[in-house]
């Protein structure tokens, strides 16, 4: 099983990564985790990855579509993976393609959580952190329990410059015109698209039932 995990900021998806790489028994793959491991590992990959990032540059799609193809070879990927962040631009997903071509692997399984702006807007301004501790807390959903300060040490608590609504609404932009030609690439019969507003349990059930319907779905295909 392969999955390809789409979701805007502040929708969830971290918790919902977690919670398939536990229901599917399979690892759940970070783009930026992916890096990290490179660069302290000091692989060629590693080594060049950071030498572009440290002059400002921007990773090129040769490195990181080489580096993708070195974590899905591990052994922990003998059964299938998800991908957090991964690919992000259509020529990434062609060369993806290509890849699981070659392995002989199905088609991956692309699931897109679905969230308003403005209920994301809501979510991510409401959140707060100790700029002591470094503790994070949500006034809606996991407020503290004295109103705007930290529980362990009574700090003030700050809302981050990445929280403010302008910066919050420049990232959702950035997220749709990245992402969009994406889910247009894979389309409707790849895609499924999930209410990501919902509590987080319902979420899941729903994405859980859409993995086994697109799964069902394509070994019907093969046969």
């Amino acid at each position: 099983m392969i999955l390809l995990l789409f979701g805007p900021p502040g929708c969830g998806k971290g918790t919902q990564a977690t919670y398939l790489a536990e229901r599917f028994h399979i690892p759940a793959i970070s783009t930026g985790e992916m890096f990290r491991a490179e660069c302290k590992a000091g692989t060629e990959l590693g080594k060049k990855a950071l030498a572009i990032m440290s002059q400002g540059g921007l990773v090129g799609d040769d490195i990181v579509n080489a580096m993708v193809a070195g974590r899905i070879a591990q052994p922990d990927c003998r059964n299938g993976f998800l991908l957090d962040g991964y690919p992000r631009t259509v020529p990434q997903a062609k060369c993806f393609g290509g890849l699981l071509r070659q392995r002989g692997l199905l088609d991956p399984v692309v699931i897109h959580m679905d969230v308003a702006d403005d209920v994301l807007v809501n979510r991510l301004t409401a959140r707060r952190q100790c700029p002591k501790c470094l503790r994070i807390y949500n006034v809606l959903t996991q407020p503290p329990r004295i109103a705007e300060q930290c529980d362990e040490d009574g700090t003030a608590l700050t809302i981050r410059a990445d929280d403010q609504e302008a910066v919050i609404r420049q990232r959702l932009r950035a997220y749709a015109e990245l992402t969009g030609p994406i889910l247009e690439f894979y389309g409707p019969s790849m895609v499924r698209t999930v209410n990501g507003a919902a509590a987080p349990d319902a979420v899941a059930k729903a994405i859980e039932t859409a993995v086994l319907a697109a799964q069902a779905a394509g070994m019907a295909a093969v046969k």
